[in-house]
């Protein structure tokens, strides 16, 4: 869910093997450090996050949280990850209940409204969910944890697509899926920076279009571009 922007550039990839723990107080201070972080991040931005504060709030030492994490971008990293994860949970329980096919146009939509609802729902439960998305649209090291996510729904979507619509081109449902999903979350990120908009509007709207576009995507013609003259 993730638009284009300004990069974060590392001068090195740095490290991001974090250290799952095996015993369940290991496993409790891993959950506490994620959830400090999503806090955090949600505070100050992840240009502004730091081992140090993550830390400080936690009540631990540096060496303690260097002992699962070797940096914030592993800390990033496997909240993405999270966040990732949830979406697509959300993504393939949808699709294993399809909107397209026979059912009407009402529907459809319908359905488009209650899975963007809840996609909209699992980043705002994800601690620092918004911040995690800038993070990943600005980082390159997390840009691949959304890549990966985004060729997974890409594959589950498509797949499903490709059985209602057999006479569609591939490569054209691939870009159908592709920017109906970058539409549908950059809407969500629009939703998350700016409180004051009319998130059933916005998510109703996107969802016609996106139903609309579908609906459509086995019968309309190709049409060549036409040339225009805008003069001197």
């Amino acid at each position: 869910m993730v638009t284009q922007g300004s990069s974060t550039r590392l001068a090195t990839r740095p490290d991001l093997d974090t250290k799952t723990p095996q015993r369940q107080r290991g496993k409790d201070t891993f959950e506490m450090i994620l959830a400090t972080a999503g806090d955090l991040l949600s505070e100050v931005g992840f240009e502004k996050l730091t081992t140090n504060l993550v830390c400080e709030r936690a009540g631990m030492t540096p060496p303690a949280l260097y002992r699962y994490f070797p940096n914030k971008y592993a800390l990033l990293t496997e909240l993405a990850k999270r966040l990732m994860a949830a979406q697509d949970a959300v993504v393939d329980r949808f699709m294993r209940n399809e909107a397209y096919g026979s059912r009407s146009l009402d529907e459809v939509v319908a359905w488009n409204i209650a899975l963007r609802k809840e996609l909209i729902r699992v980043t705002r439960a994800q601690p620092g969910g918004l911040w995690i998305l800038r993070a990943i649209r600005s980082v390159p090291v997390l840009q691949e944890v959304r890549n990966d996510s985004r060729d997974k729904v890409l594959d589950l979507h498509v797949g499903h697509v490709a059985q209602i619509y057999p006479e569609v081109p591939i490569e054209t449902l691939k870009a159908a899926v592709r920017l109906s999903e970058q539409m549908t979350y950059t809407a969500i990120e629009m939703l998350l920076e700016d409180p004051l908009l009319d998130e059933d509007r916005i998510v109703e709207e996107v969802s016609w279009m996106t139903a609309m576009y579908f609906l459509n995507l086995g019968s309309r013609p190709r049409i060549d571009p036409i040339a225009i003259d805008l003069g001197d």
